[in-house]
């Protein structure tokens, strides 16, 4: 049966563990959060010696694990055996490994605590293990978050660890690092080290910690093209091409374009409601002013014309189009949207 992250973290901390997890999926984080907390939790420090058991696919076979999982504790409740990188293990599509794990898993042993981690990959749907995994174990089926999604999910993040964030230090780690949910939380823990619980994080402290100017990053050059400010546009795209690694051309085409078709999705319902429109394009309501200011400065044809640049940018950017060096087609991107 599938669980989500937070149900089965939930049950965890309450002491409840299960003997099958099957962790599979697209997103990593919150196979590797599980993993963690298994790994940290479900044993003392003494019982971990002889009880606990870490694989990794490439390393060992599934027909190993399953022998392994059979085996009774050493003076514990029960051991612990996680499998990382599972989708790594080299018979896991065999036929008579599948069926042996379909066995084991309509009957896993009570005082085995057995996880796989299956990254970027799941069981056949139409298997016997699969049937037998939803029957008899704690399933986790993850995907990768959409980018709308992120900003509250950096919200959530920072609650969690009894830490407040403004908004727009929010918008920028979205930005900047976009879904990749595993570099967000080692981030944002590495910034939470040097302060204590309640800190408010500001744009200024992500910007000292993590590495993004305040004033010259992707969220602000969108920031500049809405309000059409030329002068801070040619800023901040010189900044750029002075410091390619940190802002590369194909973050931010992918970032303009999905700021441009917010717009013309606020185009099309400009008269709803702040908390309407927010929720159609997926921002905080605080930012639904900027975004009907930029709405007005970028009459409708004008929004589809600079999204059909972006799309001809990127495929300059591809070579498959007039090859230019990505510097160029900053400069060439910018200006074509700002005239």
């Amino acid at each position: 049966m599938a669980f989500s992250s937070e149900s089965i973290l939930k049950k965890m901390k309450e002491g409840n563990f299960s003997p099958l997890y099957v962790l599979q999926g697209d997103e990593p984080f919150f196979i590797d959060q599980i993993a963690k907390y298994v790994e940290e939790n479900a044993l003392t420090e003494a019982e971990k010696s002889f009880n606990q058991t870490i694989f990794y696919g490439k390393d060992t076979t599934l027909v190993q694990v399953l022998e392994s999982a059979r085996r009774f504790p050493m003076m514990a409740m029960r051991q612990v055996i996680i499998v990382k990188e599972a989708q790594d293990l080299p018979d896991f599509n065999r036929k008579p490994s599948q069926e042996m794990f379909a066995q084991y898993a309509n009957n896993p042993v009570p005082s085995t605590v057995l996880v796989l981690c299956l990254k970027n990959k799941k069981l056949d749907g139409r298997g016997a293990a699969k049937k037998a995994v939803d029957k008899n174990a704690i399933l986790l089926d993850t995907k990768k978050l959409y980018d709308n999604k992120v900003p509250t999910w950096v919200k959530d993040f920072c609650k969690s660890k009894n830490f407040k964030i403004k908004d727009r230090a929010v918008n920028m780690i979205a930005e900047y690092i976009g879904n990749d949910l595993s570099r967000i939380s080692n981030e944002m823990e590495k910034l939470m080290l040097n302060y204590d619980e309640q800190t408010e994080i500001t744009e200024n402290l992500i910007s000292k910690h993590i590495g993004i100017s305040r004033d010259y990053n992707v969220f602000e050059l969108q920031n500049a093209l809405g309000k059409r400010d030329i002068l801070k546009a040619n800023r901040i795209v010189m900044y750029f091409n002075n410091n390619p690694k940190s802002n590369p051309f194909v973050v931010v085409v992918g970032t303009l374009f999905s700021y441009f078709s917010k717009l013309l999705v606020m185009h099309e319902n400009f008269n709803q409601n702040e908390q309407a429109l927010a929720k159609m394009i997926g921002v905080n309501p605080y930012f639904i002013k900027d975004y009907r200011e930029a709405a007005t400065n970028y009459p409708k044809i004008k929004v589809i014309q600079v999204i059909e640049t972006l799309q001809d940018a990127d495929l300059k950017a591809k070579g498959i189009r007039a090859s230019l060096s990505d510097d160029e087609n900053l400069k060439e991107l910018v200006f074509k949207i700002l005239h």
